[in-house]
């Protein structure tokens, strides 16, 4: 059985998967003429809040910023510390160029989604629903259900079943190496935390995600940084090696080019997860006035996953030579400086990241145990709202769908709990299964019905262009996208004013 899973997961994740994100989001950059790199400027406007619901506001409404964490506590995960150490240990240091590459194409393929997500999504207990499900019913099919429900079951899998005990058990590791608690306990403590959130509802996870997400994210750069000023020298030296590796034009990586592409590429796809269907759902609870905007928020949360975090993690461990580089067959072809005796091919990972801290600043353990600990709890949220959304799709939204939620919410917590007592191998490859498949069917949808997304793009740049960016009267079949579009007649019936008006009457008031 065990082989049969393995080979399924093969075909799924083989280079064709990897190779398909890659060319989407060379085709989306094109479509959108790189507006992830163009309007840069714009989404750091709209991270900062300037697009907030005017005037009235609903205590279940989820701000811009809000849904860009929910969907970076899934981007950033453990990846971020073992999976780029992996990459240069496979790859080189060459394939973090490589990295970059496909996350700057990525995050077209994430404003495509993601806007596809706000465009096409549900009012629901207060607030929104929305992704890959919904609007492959709504815009793909014409109504059929077949194909969003074969995400939606995917999803309920992967995100539900399967890979919650993945990221409990990379917890209780941490926490029994770094601090020695017991695996039980630390299995206690998750769930006990995780209901209080996931019982909570739509707003307390987002809330959470809004104030724990950039305290990692922006604890683990400040680390970074500090180890990077003390090897300030080293800065200009370790970016020179990663772009001429990429090319071979490094001797010592000469031979591994092709490696540096693929585990650049894979690691990349892997860590950000654009197009791959997993952020649609943060982002359709957000209330805000365009598609476009979550959109583009979304797209620089790609940044922030792998330009930013994995980056963070790639410098540490070239400046201090943390590493090893091995060939297809597990030689070693290169040795850095700060290396130790004991790396192996089968140790790599978040040793690697653990040596680099030591070589730093010391302590390395330990700061990678609260990193792996905060980056897994936020990831077992995103895994829980996504399976969630997906229920809900299935159930929509009925009384009986409440019912089942409720059991499914009971599961998740308890295959969270065997997770952290029991080793989970098989686990991860059905999670990556379900993931994959979820890829699959995200990915080749995506690229036929891109339309609506790009017609969204063009009208919100028209409106930037007109001063009428914040205005809430957008209207789909205005742009010529078809469909009836009950969300967006909701809004504009309520008459909000831009966001100037709306201060005014705040201050007012």
């Amino acid at each position: 059985m065990e082989n049969l899973v393995n080979i399924v997961n093969g075909i799924i994740w083989s280079p064709v998967l990897i190779y398909l994100c890659l060319g989407a989001g060379l085709f989306f950059t094109l479509k959108t003429s790189c507006a992830q790199f163009t309007m840069i400027k714009e989404m750091i406007r709209l991270l900062l809040g300037k697009d907030v619901k005017e005037g009235e506001k609903s205590a279940d409404s989820i701000s811009g910023f809000e849904a860009m964490c929910m969907s970076v506590s899934g981007r950033v995960g453990t990846g971020n510390i073992a999976g780029v150490a992996t990459a240069i240990a496979l790859g080189g240091p060459g394939s973090i160029f490589w990295l970059w590459v496909i996350s700057l194409l990525g995050a077209a393929s994430s404003y495509v989604e993601s806007t596809l997500g706000q465009l096409y999504k549900e009012k629901f207990e207060g607030g929104y629903r929305g992704g890959p499900a919904y609007y492959f019913k709504k815009g793909l099919l014409g109504g059929k259900t077949w194909y969003g429900n074969l995400f939606a079951v995917a999803t309920v899998l992967a995100m539900s079943i399967f890979m919650p005990s993945t990221q409990s058990n990379v917890i209780a590791g941490s926490l029994k190496t770094a601090a020695g608690v017991p695996e039980w306990v630390s299995g206690l403590i998750i769930v006990g935390l995780l209901s209080t959130i996931v019982f909570g509802g739509a707003k307390r996870l987002a809330k959470f995600a809004g104030i724990v997400v950039p305290f990692m994210a922006v604890a683990y750069i400040i680390v970074a940084v500090i180890v990077l000023s003390l090897n300030a020298g080293e800065i200009i030296p370790s970016l020179t090696l990663i772009i001429k590796s990429a090319f071979g034009k490094e001797e010592a990586f000469a031979g591994i080019v092709g490696a540096a592409i693929s585990w650049g590429v894979k690691r990349g796809v892997y860590s950000n997860e654009a197009g791959q269907g997993t952020g649609p759902a943060s982002a359709a609870a957000a209330d805000t006035s365009h598609p476009a905007k979550q959109g583009l928020i979304q797209a620089f949360s790609i940044y922030i996953d792998s330009i930013f975090v994995c980056t963070a993690t790639a410098l540490m461990i070239i400046i201090t030579g943390a590493y090893k580089v091995f060939d297809g067959t597990g030689g070693v072809i290169h040795t850095a400086s700060g290396a130790t005796s004991d790396m192996s091919i089968g140790t790599i990972g978040a040793a690697n990241t653990s040596t680099a801290l030591d070589i730093g600043i010391g302590y390395g353990a330990y700061i990678v145990a609260v990193a792996i600990v905060f980056f897994a709890f936020t990831t077992l949220l995103a895994f829980y709202w996504n399976g969630d959304t997906a229920l809900v799709y299935l159930t929509k939204g009925s009384e009986k769908g409440k019912k089942i939620r409720f059991i499914l919410k009971l599961l998740y917590l308890g295959f969270t709990f065997l997770g952290s007592v029991v080793a989970g191998g098989m686990a991860w490859t059905l999670g990556d299964i379900g993931i994959g498949t979820m890829a699959w069917i995200n990915i080749v949808g995506i690229l036929i019905m891109h339309k609506p997304a790009i017609a969204c793009l063009k009208d919100y740049r028209m409106r930037m262009k007109e001063g009428r960016a914040d205005n809430w009267d957008f209207n789909p079949n205005e742009i010529g996208i078809k469909g009836e579009f009950a969300v967006w007649d909701e809004i504009r019936e309520e008459g909000r004013g831009t966001v100037e008006q709306g201060a005014a009457e705040l201050k007012t008031s």
